[in-house]
């Protein structure tokens, strides 16, 4: 009777520590979700990887090699500083929503750029979609500018140890005929 107590003691034992110790593993996981928080750094801009840098202004994120990214619930907030070669560089934040709407950056008459973002659900992809618009001169009259659009993909993806962001990056535009593609790898500083 004794030896049937004990073994009974023993199984129910083991149960609760079969049980116990998944469901703690999985909380554990769970709050130790890597984000994209933090700063990042890249060898060349995300731009300067598809030689698309004339699209963009200073203080624009596209052309910078460096990101500080505050993660918050429904967006990101990302600041950078940029420029061009033999300028002063220019520091900015952009807020990237995850609720879907556009959001615009006006850079004067002609310039500018609107985008929308999307967050997969496990909060490791990101989708960039934008619009830049741009003057540019026509051929064989300098002088004469024409309005021209410039459409961007980024996809973001965070590595699963959160030390790695990789662009990739997809345009297409009549200002360089046929589609361009290239990938940007962010590094975590510090």
């Amino acid at each position: 009777m004794k030896n049937k107590r004990n073994v009974l003691w023993g199984l129910a034992i083991i149960m609760v520590g079969l049980i116990y110790f998944p469901v703690l593993a999985q909380q554990k996981n769970g709050t130790h979700r890597v984000s994209f928080s933090g700063e990042w750094r890249a060898k060349e801009s995300i731009a300067m990887g598809g030689n698309i840098v004339c699209c963009y202004n200073s203080g624009d994120r596209m052309l910078a090699k460096t990101m500080k990214i505050a993660e918050q619930v429904n967006f990101l907030a990302v600041e950078v500083s940029s420029s061009f070669l033999g300028t002063a560089p220019v520091t900015s934040q952009e807020k990237m929503a995850f609720d879907g709407k556009a959001s615009e950056i006006d850079n004067g008459p002609g310039r500018g750029k609107k985008s929308t973002v999307k967050l997969s659900a496990d909060g490791q992809t990101m989708t960039v979609n934008s619009i830049v618009h741009l003057m540019v001169a026509t051929p064989y009259h300098v002088n004469v500018q024409k309005q021209t659009f410039v459409y961007i993909t980024e996809v973001w993806k965070l590595s699963n140890d959160g030390r790695s962001i990789s662009v990739q990056a997809n345009a297409k535009s009549s200002l360089f005929g046929a589609g361009r593609s290239w990938k940007t790898v962010f590094d975590k500083v510090g």
